[in-house]
C-alpha cells in the first residue's frame, strides 16, 4: 500500500467552521500533523484522533521560517514514505498563506503519492464577515506585508487594501517572531504616498475562540507605528478616493451596444 498525503483547513474559530469532509479526513488517517493558530485549538484537534503530532515546536526565535518549513515538510513526508495515509491539519484554509501545505503536495505527488488539499474558512472570509467588507463593491488587493514593501507594486487608492503579516513587515531574516516600530514605519512611509496620513486603518485579527471577539481597531495610518501589533494581524486600509470613470471605454461600449441593437 502506498501513503498518501492530504491537507486540510480547520478553519479559524474552534468548532465552528470545519466542514464535514475535513473532519472526515483527520478521523480516519493513519496520522495527523497539526498546525493550529491557538493551544486550545490543537487540543481540539487531538479530541479527534489518537496520533495527533503539533508542528508547532519546528518553529524557533532566530531559526528562518524556511528551515522550520521544510522540516515540517520532511516530517510529514516521512510517514508517507512509510505507507501511512497522512492528513496535515492547518488552521484556517491550507492554502492561504500557508507554503507548507502547498509544497508538501507538491513534493508528494513528485514521488509519485496521492496528495491533495481540501479548503478550509481563512481569515480572509473571516475579514469580510466582521468587517462587512464586499470585496466586489470597490475591488481589493492583497499583499503579504514584507513582500509588499521589498517590491514595487502599484497601490489602487479607490480599492481596499489588505496586507497580511503585518507583526513580521520587513523582516528579511524569516527568523523573527515580530519587528518593531522602526519597520513598520517604513511600512507607513511607503503607504503614505498614496494616503493621507490621518486616513484611519482597521487593525484586524479574526477570532479563534468561540468565547472572544475579533479585534477592530480603527487607528490614524499616522499610529500605526506605535499600535500593538502581532504575527496574526492583519492591516486593512479603506479607500481613500472615489472610483475614477474610464470615460474613453464607456463610450467604446455604448458603441458597441449600439451596433448590437440595430
Amino acid at each position: 500500500m502506498k501513503g498518501s498525503l492530504v491537507c486540510v483547513g480547520v478553519g479559524m474559530t474552534l468548532g465552528s467552521h470545519i466542514t464535514p469532509l475535513s473532519r472526515s479526513y483527520i478521523e480516519k488517517a493513519d496520522v495527523v500533523f497539526a498546525l493550529m493558530s491557538d493551544a486550545i485549538v490543537e487540543l481540539w484537534v487531538q479530541e479527534m484522533h489518537p496520533d495527533v503530532r503539533s508542528l508547532q515546536p519546528y518553529y524557533s526565535e532566530g531559526t528562518s521560517r524556511l528551515t522550520s518549513y521544510k522540516a515540517m515538510i520532511e516530517a510529514m513526508l516521512v510517514e508517507v514514505r512509510a505507507g501511512k495515509k497522512v492528513c496535515g491539519a492547518f488552521y484556517g484554509h491550507p492554502g492561504v498563506f500557508a507554503w507548507v501545505p502547498h509544497r508538501a503536495i507538491e513534493l508528494a505527488r513528485q514521488e509519485g503519492y496521492a496528495a491533495h488539499m481540501e479548503p478550509g474558512v481563512s481569515a480572509e472570509d473571516c475579514l469580510y464577515a466582521d468587517l462587512g467588507i464586499d470585496p466586489g463593491k470597490y475591488g481589493c488587493a492583497h499583499f503579504e506585508a514584507s513582500q509588499f514593501m521589498f517590491y514595487q507594486r502599484r497601490i489602487d487608492p479607490s480599492a481596499y487594501l489588505i496586507l497580511w503579516q503585518v507583526g513580521v513587515a520587513g523582516d528579511q531574516s524569516l527568523a523573527r517572531f515580530s519587528t518593531g516600530a522602526a519597520y513598520r514605519q517604513v511600512l507607513v512611509d511607503i503607504l503614505a504616498q498614496d494616503y493621507p496620513l490621518d486616513h484611519e486603518v482597521i487593525i484586524y485579527q479574526a477570532a479563534t475562540l468561540p468565547i472572544q471577539k475579533a479585534r477592530m481597531e480603527r487607528v490614524r495610518l499616522a499610529d500605526l507605528v506605535a499600535a500593538d501589533i502581532d504575527m496574526q494581524v492583519t492591516l486593512v486600509v479603506p479607500p481613500c478616493q472615489a472610483l475614477q470613470p474610464n470615460s474613453l471605454v464607456q463610450s467604446l461600449l455604448a458603441g458597441i451596444d449600439g451596433l448590437e441593437a440595430v
